[in-house]
């Protein structure tokens, strides 16, 4: 049995090929490069040269952590380096401009999602870099997460017969007074946390050709924006998906899981990251598989953890990209229509009804 599961674990691969490797620079020594960014460039092997942030001494305090040389004394001293890859980790009201830069410096781009709140800046910056011959890729790094990722593998391999429905399920607390920005932010969820889910779910199902979504507040929160949000896909061919997210949880039970069902079987599992953030704990999935056959629900054996290691995965596709003009499954192209489907969510709750991306 444990045979099948190869081909499962191979589409899961993080690994960058040494031939692939090329220096990295970072804008931004927030928490999330610091705890997530820089272990997975470390676990696969790739030299970070330098950082760069407005608070200097947060960029040293990282960079000592780290074991990086470097620390820039400013954007322009970043980009007249002739580093060729940038890691653009800042937030998103400020990324387009530091991108566009980047990009006119000849820089190859990894930014954040949102890759842009405003669709005309997203597609500046893909007319931008295509036109420099420059790669832009967008962190949109839980399609690597190992469950999602050997999830998809097995939909993708026929596991489960004709993809049929997919549901995710998050019910939890989340702190956002960390960031104190997205904390005062009057749009919150969709556009800052599940747009890693609909990002998952569309490279699973494809492209929806209809959305409805709900969103609301819960009594006495306090961030800004919507925390609760209930949402609805509909696929060409009948597939349905449905995203329920709630951060606040005031019942000390955590959920969060997932499930693809088929014609043939189904996959289950948990985002182990949400039980426990930052730290987690590892994700779990099972198939149960008709055409395998599985015998019942078998169990894969996930080894890695969304962060720091499906970090690894967006830059890793960067590199595949800049070395041999593979498109990276979340390039900025490709990502243009994770953004499409934000915005008709954001419509389908200002209007009531079901809109198209």
């Amino acid at each position: 049995m444990l045979d099948i599961l190869r081909p499962i674990a191979a589409a899961c691969d993080l690994s960058v090929p040494v031939e692939h490797r090329l220096p990295v620079a970072v804008i931004g020594a927030g928490s999330i490069v610091d705890v997530a960014h820089l272990p997975a460039y470390a676990g696969a092997g790739l030299p970070v040269r330098g950082i760069v942030d407005l608070d200097v001494a947060k960029a040293e305090q990282v960079a000592d952590r780290h074991g990086i040389d470097r620390v820039y004394e400013s954007l322009d001293d970043l980009l007249a380096d002739d580093v060729p890859v940038v890691d653009i980790a800042v937030a998103p009201t400020a990324q387009p401009d530091i991108a566009r830069r980047a990009l006119d410096a000849g820089k190859h781009l990894l930014c954040q999602k949102p890759f842009a709140l405003e669709l005309a800046d997203a597609e500046d910056l893909v007319e931008r870099a295509a036109a420099r011959g420059r790669r832009v890729t967008v962190n949109q790094q839980m399609r690597y997460e190992e469950g999602i990722a050997a999830a998809r593998a097995m939909v993708q391999q026929g596991w489960i017969g004709e993809p049929t429905s997919m549901t995710i399920t998050v019910n939890i607390v989340t702190d956002f007074s960390v960031w104190d920005w997205l904390y005062r932010s009057p749009q919150l969820d969709f556009w800052y946390h599940s747009i890693h889910y609909f990002d998952a779910v569309r490279s699973i199902l494809g492209e929806p050709e209809q959305v409805y979504a709900v969103a609301g507040r819960t009594p006495g929160q306090g961030p800004a924006g919507e925390t609760r949000t209930i949402s609805t896909l509909s696929f060409p061919g009948g597939a349905q998906a449905m995203v329920f997210v709630n951060h606040e949880n005031r019942a000390a039970d955590p959920q969060a899981s997932f499930r693809i069902d088929g014609s043939e079987g189904a996959v289950r599992g948990t985002v182990g990251l949400l039980y426990d953030y930052p730290h987690g704990r590892p994700d779990t999935l099972e198939v149960y598989s008709r055409s395998v056959p599985t015998d019942g629900w078998l169990s894969y054996p996930v080894t890695s953890r969304w962060l720091p290691d499906a970090v690894a995965g967006p830059m890793r596709a960067l590199l595949a990209d800049v070395a041999t003009g593979a498109e990276a499954p979340t390039s900025g192209r490709d990502n243009m229509h994770t953004l499409r489907l934000i915005h008709a969510l954001y419509r389908s709750v200002d209007t009531g009804q079901a809109q198209v991306p």
